[in-house]
């Protein structure tokens, strides 16, 4: 872009198509999750000044909701499992449809049981040996070497026919690309049994009528319109009309579209698996860090509770909040250096997290936070204690100030974060915390779906990989990732976060949404002069960079703040020896 031209305002066409094909790539692979936070921030940042001085959502956006709304829908099905596993595991996956992969000399290098009875290959034959109507294997193979000579990944669908029978199948292609293999295409066919909740799946995904999904369903499996309306026992107009109907919805233009749209939203269905409830029942290193058993109490309103006592069960309480990552876990010798300095560490597992119940949809979400932790005092016998908070939890903590007088003697915030009260704050930040919190503030109508995506985007990478994504340009958080005592921290205690059993994004975005949506000012005003604060920083911290932590100093001159040159969001990970001193005053005071 030339220094005298303007970026395309949001709701340009250009720019609403590209966003558009962003947001389906995201729900189709998360691996592509950086190149939608960098067309996002393309939109939205020359937006976000205006809407910043005006304290409202960005507008201009209702026609990217849609689109979002149904991109989420997909997102849900996603592959969970990473590529890098082989086409083994992935076939194996894929109960419902007949599916292989070849690789570059057109062998099978993978079959599933529906490829094998459908076309009588199994691994290690040719693709020759598939049983498909004339002409039907030199168009595969044509098309096999065309993907894996293209730059970029695009799937492909054909119609071919049993060589018995003559039954029309069509062929979605798609080639995997992996670090440590040689690239192959995997091929799954029409010739399937509808998936179990997949009509179901689709009305809700486009709002299809019962009928219209039933056509979608004919198309889909290689019906002409008068095959559709012979099976439907309707005229062709009637499924013409139903067929333009459907079009609409799910905005494609054609009926071979609406088929590779079906084809690659059933692609994901099969591969994916459901996202269980179940979590462990006890927070268990695998290394340095010793088990902790979760305990568990009954709230007011009949939710369950979890939460941790970490340090020395009988020592000065210490109530500690993990941030939206669920870092429940301390690094082990810091738990042993808690113990031998007779603290008690309370760690709440807020709602949606671990096996803690998650808050009713129409609830206020910050004040019930607040109440909950309330009564997880009272029920560990703890009527008011110091908090030590991680990054933007130091909302929580002025909220529950607020609304729980007396309960916390002291503040100690970690990476703390205060109210963000100019635009410029949101444009310092590294881009994943500008695209979540911007978004939070700015656009949160579209924001559970980007948090979905990041979740699943962590799930595909792993944790280090994740933590590199996020923490990549802050060389001290990364130091702090290298150590294994932190890393281990960070792994075990995210796991009521985010493990393969559980995934907490809901409860994270409606989180991050009522912080950034709340003005909360006030409520660290009420600290003054009543209840000590020291906001602990550092100046690489990629949500809270020198300018806006010098800006934070000189609106909250009355604040204590310790700054870190050498440390980032990561700091109480890196520095808790130093936190721990800075405690001593105020749990000798309890």
């Amino acid at each position: 872009m030339g220094t005298d031209e303007k970026p395309a305002a949001p709701h340009s066409t250009a720019n609403t198509n590209e966003m558009i094909d962003r947001l389906y790539e995201v729900a189709v692979d998360p691996s592509r999750y950086e190149a939608l936070l960098d067309h996002w921030e393309a939109m939205i940042g020359p937006e976000r000044l205006a809407a910043h001085k005006s304290n409202t959502p960005i507008i201009g956006l209702e026609h990217l909701t849609g689109h979002v709304e149904r991109a989420d829908q997909v997102l849900d099905r996603v592959l969970r499992d990473d590529f890098n596993k082989g086409p083994r595991t992935i076939i194996d996956q894929i109960d419902h449809s007949a599916a292989f992969a070849v690789d570059r000399s057109l062998t099978i290098i993978a079959a599933n049981a529906g490829a094998t009875q459908l076309l009588h290959v199994q691994h290690g034959n040719r693709l020759q040996d598939a049983q498909l109507g004339e002409g039907d294997t030199d168009q595969l193979a044509h098309h096999i070497g065309r993907l894996l000579n293209l730059k970029q990944d695009e799937p492909v669908v054909l119609r071919g026919h049993t060589a018995q029978g003559d039954r029309l199948i069509v062929f979605h292609m798609r080639v995997i690309r992996t670090d440590d293999s040689e690239p192959y295409v995997l091929i799954l066919s029409s010739d399937i049994h509808w998936p179990d909740g997949f009509s179901e799946m689709l009305r809700a995904a486009f709002d299809l009528t019962p009928a219209e999904s039933q056509v979608v369903r004919a198309l889909t499996e290689g019906n002409t319109l008068q095959q559709a309306a012979e099976i439907r026992g309707r005229s062709v107009d009637t499924i013409r009309a139903q067929l333009k109907s459907i079009m609409a919805k799910t905005e494609t233009r054609s009926q071979t579209e609406l088929v590779r749209l079906t084809l690659s939203t059933m692609e994901i269905a099969q591969f994916t698996t459901q996202v269980s409830e179940k979590t462990r029942a006890i927070s268990q290193g695998y290394d340095t860090l010793p088990p902790r058993p979760f305990q568990t109490f009954t709230l007011e309103d009949g939710r369950r509770m979890d939460y941790l006592i970490l340090g020395d069960p009988f020592g000065a309480p210490l109530v500690y909040s993990p941030l939206d990552y669920g870092l429940v876990r301390w690094p082990a010798k810091a738990e042993v250096e808690a113990a031998r300095l007779g603290i008690k560490v309370i760690v709440p597992v807020r709602a949606g997290y671990g096996k803690s119940d998650p808050i009713p949809k129409r609830t206020p979400y910050v004040p019930q936070l607040c109440d909950d932790l309330a009564a997880l005092m009272t029920h560990v016998g703890v009527e008011a204690a110091p908090m030590l908070t991680l990054g933007g939890d130091t909302h929580l903590a002025c909220q529950f100030n607020q609304l729980h007088e007396g309960r916390v003697t002291a503040l100690i915030a970690c990476a703390g974060v205060l109210p963000l009260t100019r635009a410029e704050q949101y444009d310092r930040m590294d881009k994943w915390h500008r695209f979540i919190l911007a978004g939070a503030r700015y656009t949160p109508h579209l924001l559970p779906f980007m948090v979905k995506a990041g979740f699943a985007l962590a799930k595909r990478l792993g944790k280090y990989g994740f933590l590199q994504a996020v923490y990549g340009k802050s060389d001290a958080d990364m130091a702090a990732v290298a150590n294994q005592d932190v890393f281990e921290a960070l792994v075990v205690g995210s796991e009521v976060c985010l493990s393969e059993t559980h995934s907490a994004h809901d409860a994270f975005a409606r989180e991050v949404i009522a912080h950034e949506t709340t003005e909360w000012t006030d409520s660290v005003l009420a600290l003054k002069g009543s209840v000590p604060v020291i906001m602990m920083n550092g100046l690489q911290d990629p949500q809270v960079p020198a300018e806006t932590l010098a800006e934070f100093r000189r609106d909250y001159p009355w604040i204590t703040f310790d700054v870190f040159p050498d440390a980032g969001q990561l700091l109480f990970f890196a520095k808790w020896p130093q936190v721990l001193e800075r405690l001593q005053q105020f749990l000798n005071k309890t």
